[in-house]
């Protein structure tokens, strides 16, 4: 685990030091996106760095997927997002010696995340050889109002000696290839210089740079700009080359003298549109950033934010690195999502090369709920990107020998790009999971399905289902063959969460058919097949162990061998010390599986039912991966294991600030940080959109003295606050009038009707209703990391 430490504030995340060891955790906190464009907290200057890159979203290039043997159906190649043009480099010497931050003498070094200003400031006092001491400060910005535009604030003061100052400010291409743990020559050769050289140009301050990638023929403009502060006799020249535009700035500063600039950079791409108009497209963005400035886009920024922070802000009392930790993830999902177009969201966003920029299930599954609920047109594009891949899913099912559509596991285009099979193809609630998505947006908008291509989508889904299912002799449908969202019990019969969501996507599509039939008349949507949905969904079969009296996760799960937690207490993760030919038939689990199921399908289960299967499958699942702390906190606190819920909810939240899966270096864990707030509202405040009433029923665990969250529902803002005393529930600031659906709404707290309406807030007493069970116990060593 790196050794980063940041320090706690409510609204900053501040790092005081550079440590060597924990380079690559800070470069994905202090990386700056929004959800277009963004780049990693590198240093200005370069070096030192575990990670650079500059990203576009739906930036991508092909390479070469490798089998040891054939097989029908596998993906041809696989997609990585690559690095684009990055212009966050600046080089300074200072009488001749470069600045580098491991050599420089006496050196304090400073950073800090602002998340109500949107920025990265970095501060660095120190030294030179010759003794003279220099400062340094530079201000990073992404706009998340203006999609194209990043900005660089840059200044050097000589504080107390006269130098001769020297920066070299560069926008790069093919600098930054994507890190390759790959044996295959073929893929080095194709992601070392992913980008051949169009167009470019340069004068005195700036220029572009216009390039093509050579397998997936993506076209990326960018254009940079120099807004120069300048001492007398400074001199400034600009050159380029077919991969680099660089501004050079020459200056002799007395003691106290400044040197800088502001560094406008804008990027565009496409794969339809020729080299010159992308040109002239970045020109224009580029243009409109320094008519604003970089006051203007300041000021942009922080009227973005606080509008953000209107609806989404959380407060927490008595847990202040709980509360900086939920601020910094909602941060980060606005990142993620705010300007993002016709592209999917990562695994990482755009922070990092971790899983090779693909988006997965998660994204689905935790970003596009939360961004449902805080900021629902960010996620009508996201369903947009998801809709718009349906002729390639409708190919894929094809290929399956299915009818309908089946979804990617793993993809930046559309295509699927998983090379293994088990924990990919055979992981099919994918298919649901895209579906819940549409509907959980348009339960909580009110939004039409069709104005985000959510029909089809809901249609094609159920059929692969049907095509799918296999029927016994008493009538019953089972899923074999399946791997559930637990990877450690993979391509099982009847799994628990893969039957249920199936089932769900059965009804779902059923109904959006009976509400608007004539698009369903369009698909060719029968009402035979209606009636086979429905059959086929009140008749999944879900297994039951009727001795132990629980769910099985899958046929048998609860006969499978117990894993010998005790003596194997430092043989985590398990995939890294056993074979998944052991691992796939023990009782050890990786992620949530079941108590996925739980929460997300879980009117299934009755309270007692709920309570006993928390209980058996806590004590088996050693979460190996970051996604399954959010769900077990939602289910432990629906439960009544409060202090349990808490823990999962802080490990979610701070899984990267505290680098707890070791990997945080790669980029953060998007889902994670979504699950985190999805932990505190669905679980701590019990809410659940689905039809016209949003359901809820707060919990407070004694550590906590308050809890406040917001949200949006179907028009409104609405705001929740717990205490002892109780929860009130007000309807803040409204929308426009264009968006509400109704003056005021009704809100079930713990199956009790209450109306809110403008300046009419609900209150209700707080209910602590005992556990059936006592607290569930981990696997030996597996207590969650925030307790």
């Amino acid at each position: 685990m790196a050794n980063q430490t940041f320090t706690t504030h409510p609204w900053q995340v501040r790092e005081t030091s550079l440590d060597s060891e924990s380079l690559g955790v800070a470069e994905s906190v202090f990386a700056l996106a929004n959800g277009y464009v963004g780049f990693r907290g590198t240093l200005d200057e370069g070096q030192p760095s575990a990670s650079r890159g500059l990203f576009l979203a739906g930036v991508y290039e092909y390479h070469p997927l490798s089998y040891p043997e054939g097989g029908y159906g596998h993906p041809e190649h696989g997609q990585i997002m690559i690095g684009v043009a990055d212009g966050t480099v600046i080089r300074l010497l200072v009488d001749g010696v470069a600045l580098d931050v491991r050599e420089a003498a006496e050196g304090q070094h400073e950073r800090v995340l602002d998340l109500r200003d949107g920025t990265v400031r970095r501060e660095f006092e120190w030294r030179t050889p010759s003794g003279a001491r220099m400062r340094l400060v530079s201000t990073r910005l992404v706009s998340l109002s203006h999609r194209s535009a990043t900005a660089i604030r840059y200044e050097v003061q000589a504080v107390d000696q006269p130098v001769q100052v020297a920066i070299r400010s560069e926008l790069t291409v093919n600098g930054t290839p994507p890190p390759v743990d790959n044996s295959d020559p073929r893929v080095d050769q194709a992601l070392r210089r992913p980008f051949e050289p169009c167009l470019r140009g340069s004068h005195e301050a700036g220029g572009h740079l216009v390039h093509r990638t050579r397998g997936s023929g993506t076209c990326v403009a960018a254009a940079v700009e120099h807004e120069l502060v300048l001492p007398e006799g400074a001199d400034v020249r600009t050159t380029d080359s077919a991969d680099q535009i660089a501004t050079s700035v020459a200056a002799e500063l007395p003691p106290g003298g400044t040197v800088g600039f502001v560094k406008y950079v804008s990027h565009a791409w496409s794969r339809e549109d020729p080299a010159a108009d992308l040109r002239d497209q970045v020109a224009a963005g580029l243009e409109g950033a320094r008519q604003l400035g970089w006051e203007g886009l300041l000021a942009e920024q922080r009227r973005v934010l606080d509008d953000f922070w209107e609806t989404a802000d959380v407060e927490i009392d008595g847990d202040p690195k709980l509360q900086q930790a939920l601020r910094f993830d909602l941060f980060q999902l606005l990142q993620a999502s705010a300007c993002v177009n016709a592209a999917p969201v990562g695994a990482k966003g755009l922070t990092g090369y971790g899983y090779s920029g693909h988006t997965f299930w998660d994204i689905d599954g935790f970003l596009i709920p939360s961004m449902s609920l805080l900021r629902p047109q960010d996620a009508a594009r996201l369903l947009r990107w998801r809709s718009s891949g349906l002729p390639q899913a409708r190919e894929r099912a094809q290929v399956l020998g299915l009818e309908g559509a089946s979804f990617p596991w793993r993809t930046i285009d559309g295509g699927e790009a998983s090379a293994y099979w088990p924990a990919s193809t055979a992981a099919a609630h994918i298919n649901a999971d895209v579906a819940r998505g549409f509907t959980f947006w348009a339960d909580a908008t009110g939004g039409n399905l069709e104005d985000v291509g959510g029909l089809g989508v809901l249609v094609e889904t159920a059929r692969v289902w049907a095509r799918m299912l296999h029927h016994d002799h008493a009538g019953r449908c089972h899923l074999y063959g399946m791997t559930g969202p637990d990877e450690y019990t993979g391509v099982v019969d009847d799994n628990v969460f893969t039957n249920l969501m199936a089932a769900r996507n059965l009804h779902w599509a059923a109904d959006a058919c009976d509400g608007d039939p004539a698009a369903a008349q369009r698909l060719q949507v029968t009402t035979a097949e209606l009636g086979l949905w429905r059959e086929a969904a009140d008749s999944m079969y879900i297994p039951y162990d009727e001795v132990l009296g629980v769910h099985q996760a899958n046929e048998g799960f609860t006969t499978y061998r117990e894993w010998d937690f005790e003596d194997r207490q430092d043989a985590y993760p398990v995939q890294d010390h056993a074979h998944y030919a052991k691992i796939y038939r023990r009782q050890v689990i990786k992620q949530a599986d079941l108590e996925l199921a739980l929460w997300w399908c879980s009117e299934a289960f009755t309270p007692e039912e709920t309570a006993r299967n928390v209980d058996y499958y806590e004590a088996r699942t050693v979460r190996d991966s970051s996604l399954s702390a959010a769900a077990q906190a939602v289910v432990c606190a629906r439960t009544g294991h409060l202090d349990l819920a808490l823990a999962y909810l802080r490990e979610a939240a701070l899984v990267d600030l505290r680098d707890l899966q070791q990997d945080s270096d790669q980029g953060l864990h998007l889902a994670s940080l979504a699950g985190a707030w999805l932990a505190l509202v669905c679980g701590m405040g019990g809410l659940q959109i689905e039809g016209r009433v949003p359901q809820l029923a707060p919990r407070l665990p004694a550590r906590l003295g308050r809890i406040a969250f917001r949200f949006q529902w179907r028009g409104h803002r609405l705001g929740v606050e717990t205490t002892a005393e109780g929860t009130v529930i007000r309807l803040l600031d409204e929308l426009p009038a264009t968006t509400r659906l109704e003056t005021e709404i009704v809100v079930s707290i713990d199956g009790k009707d209450y109306k809110v309406a403008s300046g009419q807030p609900a209150v209700a007493p707080l209910c602590s209703p005992d556990p059936l069970l006592p607290t569930p116990t981990q696997p030996v060593g597996r207590a969650p990391d925030g307790m």
